[in-house]
């Protein structure tokens, strides 16, 4: 007997399967493809967050506390550079989000990127888990689809056989 348990709400939800028509599953499989499309835009999205996060601490790992008046390039778009000069190596300006800034001494920004990437890799499990609960629950759902129309089938072949 094939079972599927939704765990979205904070109740388990059962659906026997077999109890549902064939309308009914392919609704249900259709919606199960919806949601994990957006899980997967998702998984896209905390992958390239994750990335930003990473690439800002292994920046940050490379920067020395001894490099005041030190010549630079500054990145102004992802060809576009400026010269500049490191006055206070001591002292970096990051991006909190949503466009904040704050300035933290170099360890404090290397901690606050390294929580950020560990913060955004459990989202980012969490995520993976349950796109694959629910790849599972639809996989179920296509293979008590394909049982139902093999019995379909078997159906109509037997009525031809009578009638003729």
């Amino acid at each position: 007997m094939a079972q599927i348990s939704a765990t979205e709400k904070p109740q388990m939800q059962q659906i026997d399967l077999n109890t549902l028509n064939l309308q009914q599953l392919t609704q249900l499989k259709n919606q199960l493809d919806q949601e994990l499309s957006y899980f997967q835009d998702s998984l896209n999205s905390i992958k390239m967050a994750r990335s930003k996060y990473s690439a800002s601490k292994d920046a940050l790992e490379q920067f020395r506390a001894d490099w005041n008046e030190k010549q630079i390039l500054v990145p102004l778009t992802g060809s576009m550079y400026v010269p500049g000069t490191i006055k206070d190596a001591n002292n970096v300006i990051i991006e909190v989000g949503t466009g904040y800034y704050v300035e933290n001494d170099l360890e404090s920004a290397k901690a606050f990127f390294k929580r950020r990437v560990e913060y955004v890799q459990e989202q980012l499990e969490k995520i993976e888990n349950i796109g694959i609960e629910k790849s599972k629950i639809r996989e179920a759902i296509r293979e008590v689809m394909e049982m139902k129309l093999d019995v379909f089938t078997k159906k109509e072949l037997l009525k031809q056989r009578e009638s003729k």
